[in-house]
């Protein structure tokens, strides 16, 4: 199958760079985070208080193993790297794309970590998260892009390029 799965730190980009190539490709588009909220009916957020950490990454594995598409471009949720099952089916259904930003980028970009539902473990820091997930983003992409320097534009037309 031919889709491209961006994966990622939260605030990478993903589903707004995921957008654009989509439209410029000619693909068809689909938020994993927005597939987890319609099947359970609940904001991230909500399934992760509810539900504990444990629970939603569940879901999301469950919702992203299963996920049947082609000629699409998907924008994953930054944990789905936990969800071994999920990154098996992503890696035999397309190419996948680690959109890679430095800590300070995060730290620029990422606030009210809560309200948008990032999976971080109690006491856990921002910076912890991102050194546990660099070496997972990495262990399963298939090409990585370096956003560093980029616009939202530009990390698109590296991606076109790369594609083509």
């Amino acid at each position: 199958m031919n889709n491209i799965i961006l994966i990622g730190m939260p605030s990478s980009g993903k589903s707004t760079v995921g957008v654009i190539l989509a439209k410029i490709l000619g693909m068809d588009f689909v938020d994993t985070d927005l597939l987890i909220q319609k099947k359970s009916e609940k904001k991230l957020r909500e399934i992760i208080e509810e539900d504990g950490l444990e629970g939603f990454l569940k879901i999301e594995n469950d919702v992203c193993s299963e996920l049947v598409t082609d000629n699409t471009v998907i924008a994953t949720g930054g944990s789905v790297v936990y969800a071994e099952e999920a990154m098996a089916h992503f890696r035999n259904i397309g190419k996948v794309i680690y959109l890679e930003i430095d800590y300070e980028t995060l730290e620029k970009r990422l606030h009210h970590t809560k309200q948008r539902g990032v999976v971080l473990r109690e006491g856990q820091t921002k910076k912890e998260l991102f050194d546990e997930r660099v070496i997972l983003y990495n262990k399963y992409a298939d090409v990585c892009i370096s956003e560093e320097g980029l616009g939202i534009e530009e990390t698109v037309q590296k991606l076109v390029e790369m594609i083509k």
